[in-house]
């Protein structure tokens, strides 16, 4: 059997709103009354929850609104960024209204944080550290490769063995360490 019209009064206690809230769903055209001034509940609960933007509602929702399909890349966007904020990505890959919120407000946080951090100096520019972690390494390189020049006739000497020759060996097994060396890679993520 069907449940039968409800006063503003009695509709606004079972949806868990003040009856000013009904009131004025009811003027603004969202909600509407039956021809006895009476309100149909789930009527009226349905057309609650397709008319009412949920960031103005206050209580419980009772209805659940039609959605049009999210973009994948969207929903991953916000599990992405909500993981990243430390919260749990919801089973299923649906997101809702709020939790797509929640996902904006940590996204305007962290941007907020990143401006913040830029601008008391605590951030590097990655262009300019990749060039400048280049530039280092470059001059490392040659700092090397000239090494054995410098202090091949002081070992020679050492040694008693032919200078060309030292610092032939020298370079050898050197650029050979240095080759070895090149093949680390710098990840500035």
């Amino acid at each position: 059997m069907p449940e039968m019209g409800l006063s503003r009064r009695k509709y606004a206690t079972r949806r868990g709103v003040s009856e000013k809230a009904v009131r004025k769903a009811i003027a603004a055209g969202r909600i509407t009354v039956e021809a006895d001034g009476t309100i149909d509940p789930v009527k009226a609960d349905r057309q609650w929850a397709a008319q009412t933007d949920p960031a103005m509602q206050r209580g419980r929702n009772t209805g659940s609104a039609a959605t049009k399909p999210v973009p994948k890349s969207a929903l991953r966007a916000v599990d992405d960024t909500l993981r990243d904020a430390g919260a749990m990505p919801e089973a299923g890959g649906e997101v809702s209204f709020m939790r797509a919120r929640m996902a904006n407000e940590v996204l305007k946080a962290q941007t907020a944080k990143v401006r913040l951090q830029k601008m008391k100096g605590e951030l590097v520019d990655r262009a300019s550290a990749t060039t400048m972690v280049f530039d280092l390494a470059r001059r490392e390189r040659d700092a090397w490769l000239n090494w054995p020049s410098r202090v091949a006739a002081n070992m020679a000497a050492e040694l008693g063995v032919d200078t060309h020759l030292t610092e032939q060996v020298l370079d050898k097994y050197l650029r050979r360490h240095l080759a070895d060396m090149a093949e680390i890679e710098i990840a500035l993520r």
